[in-house]
C-alpha cells in the first residue's frame, strides 16, 4: 500500500553501530551534511523540490511526486458512480476497482472512462470528490431515489477498498485519510434537482455526508438558473434569472449547515446572486475561464474577482470544450486556465476538478487520472510557480475553503441559527404535479 508519508526508520537499524561510528556521532555527521546541503540550497526548502526549473522532464517529474506524496492532491470532480452505473447497474461485486480498466471491456471501449485504483496511484491523488449525479432528466421524477442510490454506491466502493479508500466527511478526516495513505474520499451531488425543491432532502444529504452540491446541473431548477449550452443560445423562458427566494434560501442553508456551495453549470446571474448570499467560501468544482474559452459554463474575470473576495476557489477542468472551445487541447492550455485564474484571483484561489469520467474529451497528456505528475512537472518548469503555490493549488486552498466553510458552520449554530423552513412555490400556472402527493389539510381539522 503507498504511503503518503515516508515511515520512521526501524529503531534496531538506528543502534546498529557501522563502521566504528557510535549513534551520537553519526547523527552529528549526518546534522552536519544537511545543513551544508541546505545553505547550497536555502535553508528549509526540500532539497528534493528545488529542481531547476530548466531540469529535464523526468527529473521535474520525480519532484512533483515527491511534492504530491507529502502534500494532498484534492481533484474536486469525478463522475465514475454514474459510469458504474451504466456499465454495472451498480454491482459491486462483479466489479474490480483494482484492475486496469482500461484494458477491460466496456470501459476500454468508452472514452468517458478514466479512473481505477491503479491509475489513482499513479497519478498521486491524495483525495477525491465522488459525484453522485443523476440526469436532468430525473427532476421532478425520482431524482431524490436516484441521487441516494448513488450515494450508497459511493459509500459501499469506499468499503469495499478499505486499505484504499477512506470516507472523509470534514478536512481534518482528509488529511488523516492520506497520513495513512489511503485516497480520502468526499462525496458531492450535482444538480440542485437532486433535493426536489425540498430542504428536508437538503439536511437529509448532509446526513449521509455529502460535502458540496452543484446549484444546477445542464438544467435550471424552478429557483436556480444554470447555464446555457451555447452563447447562441436563446434563454429558457421557463428558467428563473438567476436565484430566486426559495434558491437564496438554500444557499443560506447550505452555509448552516456545512455545505460547500458549487456553482460549476450555473449562469453567471447565478453566480453573482449565490456569491452575494453565501457567508462561507464558495467553489467550482469543474470549471475553466471564460476570458479564454467564451463558453457559458466557464467563469468570467469580474466573478473570478469576487471569489477572491469570497475567499472561494476555482478548480480548473480538463474538458476540451472550457480549455480551448474545441475538441482538441494540450497541457499547456490547462496552465494557461490555471495561470489566468491566478493572475486574476489569486494564487490562494484555483485548484484542480479535471472531471475524469464525466467528459470525452481530455488535453493530451492528461488522458486519465494518471497524468497529474506529469501536470505539476511542467509547472515545475515555470520559476513563478513556487513551492508552496504548487501546494496551494494542489489542495491547501481547498482544505482552506473547507475549514472556512465547517467554521461558518458552527457560528451559525452559536448564533442559534435554526433550520430554514421555507417552503418552493409554483413560478409558473399549470404546473404539472402529477407525480407528487400534495397534503392538503382536510376541512374537518381544526387549526
Amino acid at each position: 500500500m503507498w504511503a503518503g508519508n515516508v515511515p520512521a526508520p526501524r529503531n534496531d537499524v538506528l543502534n546498529r553501530s557501522e563502521g566504528g561510528l557510535g549513534t551520537r556521532t553519526r547523527a552529528w555527521v549526518c546534522v552536519v551534511l544537511v545543513l551544508g546541503a541546505a545553505a547550497g540550497v536555502g535553508v528549509g526548502v526540500p532539497l528534493a523540490l528545488r529542481v531547476d526549473p530548466g531540469a529535464a522532464l523526468p527529473q521535474r517529474i520525480a519532484s512533483a511526486r515527491m511534492l504530491l506524496r507529502d502534500s494532498p492532491l484534492i481533484d474536486g470532480h469525478n463522475d465514475l458512480p454514474w459510469n458504474i452505473r451504466k456499465f454495472m447497474h451498480n454491482k459491486l461485486h462483479s466489479f474490480n476497482f483494482t484492475a486496469e480498466l482500461k484494458k477491460l471491456r466496456p470501459w476500454s471501449r468508452s472514452s468517458w472512462s478514466h479512473t481505477d485504483l491503479p491509475r489513482l496511484r499513479e497519478g498521486m491523488v491524495g483525495a477525491q470528490f465522488w459525484v453522485s449525479y443523476v440526469p436532468c432528466e430525473s427532476q421532478r421524477l425520482n431524482a431524490v431515489q436516484l441521487t441516494i442510490e448513488q450515494i450508497d454506491l459511493i459509500k459501499r466502493l469506499i468499503e469495499q477498498y478499505p486499505e484504499d479508500l477512506k470516507l472523509a466527511t470534514s478536512a481534518d478526516e482528509l488529511e488523516e485519510a492520506f497520513r495513512e495513505g489511503r485516497i480520502a474520499s468526499l462525496i458531492g451531488v450535482e444538480g440542485g434537482h437532486a433535493i426536489q425543491n425540498s430542504l428536508g432532502v437538503l439536511r437529509a444529504l448532509r446526513d449521509l455526508g455529502v460535502r458540496y452540491m452543484t446549484l444546477t446541473h445542464t438544467c435550471s431548477t424552478p429557483w436556480a438558473e444554470c447555464a446555457r449550452a451555447r452563447e447562441t443560445d436563446e434563454e429558457d423562458p421557463n428558467s428563473p434569472r438567476g436565484l430566486t427566494q426559495f434558491g437564496k434560501t438554500v444557499v443560506r442553508e447550505m452555509n448552516r449547515l456545512g455545505l460547500l456551495v458549487d456553482l460549476s453549470h450555473v449562469s453567471q446571474a447565478t453566480m453573482r446572486e449565490a456569491l452575494e448570499v453565501s457567508r462561507a467560501p464558495v467553489i467550482f468544482s469543474h470549471s475553466s475561464v471564460y476570458a479564454i474559452c467564451k463558453n457559458p459554463r466557464n467563469v468570467p474575470d469580474d466573478i473570478l474577482q469576487r471569489v477572491a473576495s469570497n475567499g472561494g476557489v476555482v478548480m480548473v477542468s480538463f474538458y476540451n470544450q472550457f480549455l480551448t472551445c474545441s475538441e482538441q487541447a494540450t497541457i499547456s492550455d490547462v496552465i494557461e486556465h490555471i495561470n489566468h485564474v491566478r493572475k486574476v484571483a489569486g494564487v490562494e484561489h484555483v485548484g484542480i476538478g479535471a472531471d475524469f469520467d464525466g467528459i470525452n474529451m481530455l488535453p493530451e497528456g492528461l488522458g486519465d487520472v494518471s497524468g497529474y505528475p506529469q501536470l505539476f512537472a511542467e509547472l515545475l518548469g515555470d520559476p513563478a510557480w513556487s513551492e508552496d503555490d504548487l501546494r496551494k493549488l494542489a489542495g491547501q486552498n481547498l482544505l482552506r475553503v473547507m475549514r472556512r466553510a465547517e467554521q461558518v458552520r458552527r457560528e451559525l449554530q452559536e448564533q442559534g441559527m435554526k433550520p430554514y423552513e421555507e417552503e418552493m412555490r409554483s413560478q409558473r400556472t399549470g404546473e404539472d404535479y402529477s407525480c407528487f402527493y400534495r397534503f392538503i389539510r382536510p376541512a374537518d381539522d381544526g387549526e
